[in-house]
């Protein structure tokens, strides 16, 4: 699904601001000069860039001073924020987050759900489910991992209307999510638990989402759920 155009500028910004290109207290364009830099890779108005601010902001990443302008924060903090986070692909959202190098490797099987899974997609246990483990690391540092599972026959979140998700900070890990991030005994880690329904409240595919407990200071989803594009 192609990115709002006012995520595609925060995400820029973000990048540049993480990176050190854009130090703390540094005056960010004006709105038209935002606009003028960005028309050439998409229309956009000054609505948009007040959007993309506003993300900016809501991210910790810069603050604004009436009448003067918007700088960059002295200790940029990393929140999670992405309108249609959970429609796009990990190698968008994490790069939008941080601009650092992303390697996300996906590792799917068809396995028979057992009493846990198949109790959050309404089947019978033992019934064929797809069941795709998505890894991801930042400059080589492992960042996050998800198991997500499906029904037979469903593919993706075409068939999506509705997203219920729940965030639990401070979760023991299992076992293998542990593993990839190389938390300890006893650590604890950041949880996203996910369940999309179809227009009859059908779940069509549900995800397990663990973080390093440090990574994000928080997490802000807005997010609609609309088709995605066929690639």
């Amino acid at each position: 699904m192609p990115e709002h155009a006012y995520v595609v500028i925060a995400g820029d910004y973000a990048r540049r601001i993480r990176s050190g290109e854009l130090p703390p207290r540094t005056q960010l364009p004006s709105h038209a000069e935002i606009a003028a830099e960005n028309v050439t890779k998409k229309k956009v108005s000054d609505i948009v860039v007040r959007k993309a601010i506003e993300m900016l902001i809501s991210q910790g990443l810069v603050y604004s001073v009436r009448r003067r302008g918007v700088f960059v924060a002295d200790q940029p903090s990393l929140i999670r924020i992405s309108p249609g986070r959970s429609m796009e692909k990990a190698e968008s959202t994490f790069t939008n987050e941080s601009g650092k190098e992303v390697h996300v490797e996906r590792e799917l099987s068809i396995i028979p759900a057992d009493a846990e899974v198949a109790q959050a997609l309404n089947l019978d246990e033992g019934s064929e489910v797809s069941h795709v483990v998505t890894r991801v690391t930042e400059s080589g540092q492992p960042v996050s991992i998800s198991d997500t599972f499906r029904p037979k026959g469903f593919e993706g979140t075409a068939d999506a209307v509705v997203l219920e998700e729940t965030i639990s900070d401070g979760e023991p890990p299992d076992e293998a999510h542990a593993e990839w991030l190389k938390v300890k005994t006893g650590d604890l880690v950041k949880r996203v638990e996910q369940r999309f329904l179809d227009e009859v409240d059908r779940p069509v595919m549900v995800s397990k989402v663990s973080y390093p407990r440090d990574r994000h200071k928080a997490m802000m989803f807005r997010m609609s759920l609309e088709p995605a594009s066929p690639n």
